[in-house]
């Protein structure tokens, strides 16, 4: 506990009133905190004794931040917002998935001149044009960013998101589309687009070069994870801080494992498939890349492959990863694979005597464990 001494010195009478630079504090016998008593203290000063009356108080210890393990320096959230967005405009807008895919995704690039600062892990919000069936403005969709901090085209001036058209029939028979994904998809090159944030902080990338970085994605939910690894492997940094970049260097900053599992339900959904595969060409020693393609694979018990049933084949190497006290899990998605993932390292840290409910609190706790799912 810090103490904090305020000093009273009275001298007694004499004339002499100047006391020598040095001086020598005999300390009393015991020193009470909390009471906040007077202490009397002798003082020898050049032959002389003075008595110091001094105060001891108690202060509460000084609290110390939490420094996170992320790049949360300098991180800028909601800089736009539903009453003053940032207009964008459409650079680019094209369909990712196979013609025989179930559903459409696309990526889409967007000007920002530079004015939407993010970071690998965040989202933007974006406000679909017209108005909903009460004739007010449609309210804002939140999307993860699909490209790193210096976007596509690598000038900072742009921003990218991974998009599925959704279209559904409800109970009545009626077809259904989604607000927001279908004006998205249908944007043309040179449309606007209004644009807030950035936000979020949860999924933001560790500070560690050398971490461990396990990435769980189902469908769209692999956004994030292609910032992270344009910015692992496509760019060049220094000590996470960019520095001269160009598209394709084959150079990383990034000495840890990247290890990406994917699951989508089938070949013609995987979502930059190629881009993952020249990135595992590059650095086989740094990125690991599993597709979990369940209407098209099974295990060796037939199940089909779910993402979970793909990370089951490497149970034991993820659980002796989740171990370590710089092994990061993130996860974006469907909610589902969660319990899945649980169901998997219930039994073998169980073996090790840890609960891992408790395990994967803690995990949370110190940063380890970021999940955004829905």
């Amino acid at each position: 506990m810090a103490a904090a001494v305020s000093a009273a010195v009275s001298f007694p009478s004499t004339k002499s009133t100047s006391l020598q630079s040095r001086t020598s504090i005999v300390a009393p016998e015991r020193v009470i905190f909390n009471k906040v008593p007077f202490q009397y203290r002798d003082v020898s000063s050049n032959g002389r004794v003075v008595s110091i009356r001094a105060q001891v108080t108690t202060e509460a210890p000084t609290k110390v931040e939490k420094e996170s393990k992320k790049q949360e320096e300098g991180v800028i959230v909601n800089k736009f917002k539903p009453k003053a967005p940032y207009i964008g405009r459409c650079l680019l807008n094209t369909k990712i998935t196979g013609d025989d895919a179930p559903g459409e995704t696309w990526h889409m690039v967007f000007s920002t001149e530079g004015e939407v600062p993010y970071r690998e892990g965040q989202s933007i919000g974006v406000i679909p044009d017209g108005v909903d069936k009460n004739g007010k403005p449609h309210k804002l969709r939140l999307y993860s960013i699909a490209s790193s901090a210096i976007g596509d085209f690598g000038d900072s001036k742009t921003v990218s998101l991974c998009v599925k058209r959704l279209v559904y029939t409800n109970e009545s028979g009626e077809v259904v589309k989604g607000v927001c994904s279908n004006f998205l998809c249908d944007l043309k090159p040179g449309s606007d687009v209004t644009i807030t944030g950035p936000i979020g902080k949860e999924m933001l990338m560790p500070k560690d070069p050398n971490a461990t970085v396990i990435m769980l994605a189902t469908g769209t939910g692999i956004a994030p994870f292609r910032s992270f690894l344009w910015k692992m492997f496509f760019e060049k940094h220094e000590d996470y801080k960019a520095s001269v970049c160009k598209i394709w260097y084959p150079y990383s900053y990034f000495n840890g494992l990247a290890w990406l599992f994917l699951g989508v339900p089938t070949s013609s959904s995987l979502l930059y498939k190629e881009e993952f595969e020249k990135m595992q060409e590059k650095y086989p020693e740094n990125f690991r890349l599993d597709f979990a393609v369940s209407r098209e694979q099974t295990n060796e018990q037939g199940e089909k492959m779910y993402i979970q049933t793909r990370m089951a084949q490497y149970a034991e190497e993820l659980w002796e990863l989740l171990k370590k006290d710089n092994t990061f899990v993130y996860m974006c998605g469907l909610k589902g694979m969660e319990k899945g993932i649980d169901d998997i390292m219930v039994s073998l840290a169980a073996r090790d005597g840890i609960d891992w409910i408790d395990y994967k609190k803690q995990l949370k706790k110190a940063e380890q464990w970021n999940v955004e799912v829905y």
